[in-house]
């Protein structure tokens, strides 16, 4: 039997998933959303392009969670998309009753799925499906370090006129302006990018990547980014699905990891069958540790506001 994956939100970062997921033949795929007619239809024309890709997958689109049920993993990227001069902060009330209310149907179908949280402000609204659902932290992961790490890791082929398969870069923290991109640990073919960059410049690509999704809300004005955010989501469901034990930045609730208990953060983490299996623990700077706790804060604000922490 084929795997099953439910994307919560037809919109353009869910329905890019589902594209994704569907390219790689990776699950049979149910999108969802509140609006008729929009993940029906989005669903019907990626289906009819699977013979053009020769993929066997099944995709429906529906408005009823029944439709979702015994999903191996729920990816919930509904809510509202962030607008010009708005925060991620900005969204936190509304996407905090959305996320509520969308994490009860979920669970209430799908009892031992997987949760993807992608929704803004995701270290928050993780949190938030993390309470809502009463899964064990295994079973709740966020999107963030992944993206983040992403858009460090293009900035730093650019810059250094390479593949971007030969970096890796490594982003802690929570997923928005405080989060902690660690040069120290990244790297172009093995070798430290802070051997090969001037510590100013590294300095300005830190900086482009904590700001990287507003760098994109302002280009496209009425929206957000969706293809990099919806990838990085498939990149985790990829990782558990096939039980590759791939260590990947998600955030994940801490239990004294870092020196931080009762938040969802970024940090590496080992993705298999199991969701979450191993949170891996680096020795920090002062500098990056303080910067971590920082990031922390900021989350636990957000936290307290909407009564999770």
């Amino acid at each position: 039997m084929r795997k099953k994956v439910t994307i919560v939100g037809a919109g353009n970062v869910g329905a890019t998933a589902a594209h994704w997921i569907a390219a790689k033949e990776l699950a049979d795929v149910v999108l969802i959303d509140v609006v008729e007619g929009i993940p029906q239809g989005k669903a019907l024309d990626l289906l009819q392009a699977m013979p053009i890709e020769k993929r066997d997958v099944s995709i429906i689109g529906s408005n009823d969670y029944a439709d979702t049920a015994n999903s191996d993993i729920v990816v919930i990227t509904a809510g509202i998309a962030r607008k010009p001069g708005m925060s991620r902060d900005d969204l936190l009330n509304t996407n905090f009753k959305i996320m509520s209310d969308v994490v009860g149907k979920v669970v209430a179908a799908s009892p031992n799925t997987i949760l993807i949280i992608v929704s803004n402000p995701l270290d928050a609204m993780a949190q938030t499906a993390f309470k809502a659902a009463g899964f064990p932290r295994e079973r709740v992961i966020g999107m963030a370090g992944v993206l983040d790490s992403a858009r460090f890791r293009t900035f730093i082929a650019e810059e250094l006129k390479v593949s971007v398969e030969n970096v890796t870069a490594f982003v802690l923290g929570g997923h928005g302006d405080t989060m902690v991109p660690l040069s120290r640990y990244s790297t172009m073919a093995g070798i430290p990018i802070t051997e090969l960059i001037e510590p100013d410049r590294l300095k300005e690509l830190e900086a482009r990547t904590a700001a990287g999704g507003l760098e994109i809300v302002k280009h496209l004005k009425t929206g957000s980014a969706y293809y990099a955010p919806s990838a990085a989501a498939v990149e985790m469901v990829e990782a558990i699905l096939k039980d590759k034990k791939k260590i990947l930045p998600c955030a994940a609730y801490l239990q004294g990891e870092y020196g931080i208990s009762g938040l969802y953060v970024g940090v590496p983490c080992k993705l298999g069958a199991a969701g979450l299996e191993q949170i891996i623990e680096i020795k920090l700077t002062e500098e990056e540790q303080a910067a971590l706790n920082k990031s922390a804060d900021a989350v636990k604000e957000l936290c307290t506001v909407i009564g999770v922490a």
